[in-house]
């Protein structure tokens, strides 16, 4: 699976020198040019991909006990609605920061890359999206942003902590967010891994019925 892991795997890394590559989980295809039913298509793809994943011994967060039955993750119905284009609020000057995560005493460290403005359910929304300086000395990563987000599914139809997106530098001032593939950091799964902890600017005041839904044990 080409381009394609969680950014927790990105602070694992980090902080226990795993040797794993980091990968997109983002899609491929321009989603601007793309038919519904072309959208809907890309989206099973995404799933179909993530559970490959998740099924694979070398690449799956899964302890072994549950990865040895693993049969799929649990996701919303795919929904075309969720497909949302954000305008892209640039901010050049932003310092670099520490964001904590699920390991006391680790962080990791992130910019402000710019800010994603959208409608979505009837109401306004802001969210920051950030970038890595570490990664984008990386030719494959250089293009690579990480939005975390809660929302008001978070704790009952989706794990507490929030999901990500993956997503690539856009050329003009405007982002594509495709909730459909929003996923579980990998400590929702196993709690080796450490994850960046949703910055409370991140939350949406609507629920996000799309995406990875709760890990069942």
């Amino acid at each position: 699976m080409d381009m394609r892991i969680s950014i927790a795997v990105l602070i694992l890394c980090v902080m226990v020198s795993c040797g794993q590559e980091k990968k997109y989980h983002d899609a491929k295809p321009n989603i601007e040019s793309m038919t519904k039913s072309d959208k809907l298509a890309d989206i099973l793809l995404f799933q179909e991909e993530l559970n490959a994943e998740f099924k694979n011994p070398e690449s799956s967060p899964l302890p072994d006990r549950f990865r040895i039955n693993f049969e799929s993750l649990e996701f919303f119905e795919p929904d075309t609605n969720y497909i949302v284009e954000a305008e892209l609020v640039r901010t050049p000057e932003a310092l670099p920061f520490s964001m904590p995560t699920t390991t006391t005493g680790r962080e990791s460290t992130e910019v402000v890359y710019g800010i994603a403005k959208f409608t979505l359910n009837g109401k306004d929304h802001k969210l920051e999206i950030y970038q890595s300086p570490e990664l984008i000395t990386q030719a494959e990563y250089e293009d690579y942003l990480f939005l975390p987000f809660t929302d008001n599914t978070n704790g009952e139809e989706t794990y507490g902590g929030g999901r990500y997106l993956d997503l690539r530098i856009p050329k003009g001032n405007k982002i594509i967010l495709n909730f459909n593939k929003a996923y579980n950091p990998y400590c929702a799964y196993n709690k080796k891994f450490s994850c960046p902890i949703v910055p409370k600017v991140n939350n949406l005041d609507t629920e996000i019925k799309v995406g990875v839904k709760a890990f069942e044990y």
